[in-house]
């Protein structure tokens, strides 16, 4: 279904006089495409399948509609909303209270983890008429029966592409399952993978498909550029497009945690107004950062792209992908969050010579080829540099109250033999502080002022260095191998290969700590900024388990995975040679299958898609306080057990010697 071309203004949608008056308030006029299609459709109470890019004004062209129908003289929850993520459930929220300012006695409650339940449950027992969550904590809530929905009207899924990335789609069948089966149901996506199109199939009741289609997948109102450089030069290259570039405020994605608070820092010792968000936060503080960002006392936000997804914040005309992202759709998403509901914005994307195949990718699945960032010279910094130290200057004057200066000044001139130009030198000298005002030329092989050439060359020596420690493991791993066969206490391992791009690890967990493929899968997902279709087979054994994980893994998101706690135990996740791979029986296996024999290969399990309810590092768990971390224990020798759990621990029959 295509835009409605006879709708050109919004009083002309027939919404309430109430709704109406909130609309000018906004500065609404003309509806867009999405709004004009979506409107009249869930104001006559169909259910609608909308697939439109993000951007583009969804959560006014369902709310408006659904509002209009609610009963005022109820005190029950009549619409929820599901969101992927705490930020953006928030301003769907607030959405919804913005356009029901001139409805008395409305109520919106958003819930969501890392908020106390006392406060939503009050809220819940008083009253409200639409909820706004996030799947974990609303299924929290149905459980422990705060959350009645057996009189809900209206159920609306929000990014249910972002919610099937972030492994919560069982989440949400779970939760469809248990509404009313006369319900209207509005699911608005910017993709629309398959798993999302069965749900649609599935759930909603004959529904209206409403696509916007745009030429290219992100919006055109976003100037795309990239610039190919190193990844030790990257902090330089951006530190000459802060000075040249004009912004308003700015988010840059980096891969992990760690990376959010240590380049926020590096930025801020560089004088700009800048701040990190991440998982790690609390929900107060992320809250606070954001609203810093739209007050204007900061400008440049450092996220993952967990916090991040659905920030819409005005002031943002800039995304930077520092860290390039690991597909195209988490692409699409980022720079979603500038050039938004029509504003213009520009996405620059650093990529480094082995990144060259994603930006290929990235342009094939936009539909849309990715032009060269001109980066500013070392001339037009130092021009932008003088520009700026004159205008300081110029300032200064004009706002006055100079005159103990000036009294100063005069004093210093009489008693010193120095001209009335070395002085202001000096002082000059002294505003400039340690720090010289003008940039030096690197005309060398590392000058930033060219592009990187996208061979492997620059990337050489952190191979090698990666080489040697990946060496170091394996020389390790064959040591204990080699004790092993000698003791014939080893047990033939699994020569399955991992799939072409990915590469095998082992993490330091397994079915002795009570861990779930969804634990190990959340966890990673949330620190690596992985999607979980991007995570491979994983085994779980006794003691530990291994998993498959794209190939190519960067230096600083391999080192923070060492670092990630899942079931009180660090992953110290290595790379895996096959040699410890049966050192015991694998734990879990796929459903239905027999527990393997001595000396069989391990079942290997699918990954789990959806992040369980023990999963303490899942993106939407922060409802869940995470145990302390037990200490590491001491390794164990232990003797090899079968996997029958009858046989109660009696050791292996071992296969008779060869005669010699």
């Amino acid at each position: 279904m295509s835009a409605n071309p006879e709708i050109t203004h919004f009083n002309q949608l027939n919404l309430p006089d109430s709704l109406m008056k909130a609309v000018e308030e906004v500065g609404y006029e003309i509806p867009s495409p999405i709004q004009c299609e979506t409107i009249p459709l869930l104001m006559e109470g169909k259910d609608v399948l909308g697939h439109a890019p993000t951007g583009t004004g969804k959560t006014a062209a369902f709310a408006l509609p659904l509002l209009s129908r609610l009963d005022m003289n109820a005190q029950h929850v009549q619409i929820m909303v599901l969101t992927p993520t705490r930020e953006l459930t928030i301003q769907v929220a607030e959405a919804f209270q913005r356009y029901a300012s001139h409805m008395k006695g409305f109520h919106v409650l958003p819930v969501y983890g890392g908020q106390a339940y006392g406060g939503q449950i009050s809220q819940l027992r008083r009253g409200v008429q639409v909820v706004v969550g996030t799947p974990g904590r609303v299924m929290d809530h149905m459980r422990k029966g705060t959350l009645k929905l057996d009189q809900l009207q209206a159920l609306v899924l929000d990014e249910a592409d972002e919610m099937l990335r972030m492994g919560f789609i069982d989440d949400v069948e779970w939760i469809l399952e248990q509404t009313p089966k006369q319900r209207q149901i509005a699911l608005f996506s910017a993709t629309m993978p398959k798993e999302v199109e069965r749900i649609a199939r599935r759930h909603l009741n004959d529904p209206q498909e409403i696509s916007i289609k745009s030429k290219t997948a992100t919006a055109p109102t976003i100037r795309q550029r990239y610039w190919p450089v190193a990844h030790g030069r990257k902090l330089d290259a951006l530190t000459r497009i802060l000075e040249t570039e004009h912004y308003e405020a700015m988010i840059m994605f980096v891969r992990t945690k760690s990376a959010t608070v240590e380049l926020a820092e590096k930025l801020e010792a560089r004088g700009h107004a800048a701040a990190a968000i991440n998982g790690d936060m609390q929900q107060k503080q992320r809250e606070q950062t954001i609203e810093r960002l739209k007050k204007g006392s900061l400008d440049i936000l450092v996220a993952t792209d967990v916090a991040a997804r659905g920030l819409d914040v005005e002031r943002i005309s800039h995304v930077v992908n520092y860290d390039i992202p690991y597909d195209a759709e988490a692409y699409i998403h980022r720079i979603g969050r500038t050039g938004r509901a029509g504003r213009t914005g520009d996405a620059i994307l650093f990529v480094t010579p082995r990144e060259k195949r994603m930006l290929d990718a990235i342009e094939r699945a936009t539909r849309q080829k990715i032009e060269l960032l001109e980066l500013p010279t070392t001339e037009m910094v130092n021009n932008k540099r003088l520009a700026d130290f004159k205008q300081k200057v110029t300032d200064t004057i004009s706002a006055g109250d100079l005159e103990f200066f000036e009294q100063l000044f005069e004093q210093y001139r009489q008693d010193h033999d120095f001209t009335d130009i070395q002085i202001t030198a000096a002082l000059a000298k002294m505003l400039a502080g340690k720090d010289s005002l003008l940039l030096k030329e690197n005309t060398g092989k590392n000058s930033q002022s060219k592009p990187a050439a996208f061979d492997e060359k620059q990337d050489r020596p952190q191979r090698r260095s990666r080489e040697r420690a990946e060496s170091g493991e394996r020389s390790e791993d064959r040591n204990r191998s080699e004790k092993s066969e000698r003791s014939g206490k080893r047990m033939s391992k699994s020569k399955a290969k991992p799939p072409e791009g990915m590469e095998r690890y082992r993490i330091e967990v397994g079915h002795d700590h009570e861990v779930k493929p969804g634990n190990i899968v959340g966890a990673i997902a949330n620190e690596a900024g992985l999607d979980a279709k991007n995570i491979g087979h994983i085994d779980i054994f006794s003691g530990h388990s291994i998993i498959d994980l794209p190939a190519g893994m960067p230096r600083d998101v391999f080192r923070e995975l060492k670092k990630v706690w899942v079931c009180g135990r660090q992953l110290h996740i290595s790379h895996d040679t096959g040699d410890l791979a049966a050192a015991s029986v694998p734990a879990t296996s796929a459903p239905g299958a027999r527990a393997p024999t001595a000396g069989a290969r391990p079942v290997r399990t699918p990954t789990a898609r959806t992040p369980t309810a023990g999963n303490q590092d899942a993106p939407d768990r922060g409802d869940k306080k995470r145990s302390a971390p037990a200490r590491d224990k001491p390794v164990v020798k232990r003797k090899v057990r079968t996997a029958d759990k009858k046989s109660k621990g009696k050791p292996v029959n071992k296969k008779p010697k060869p005669s010699s």
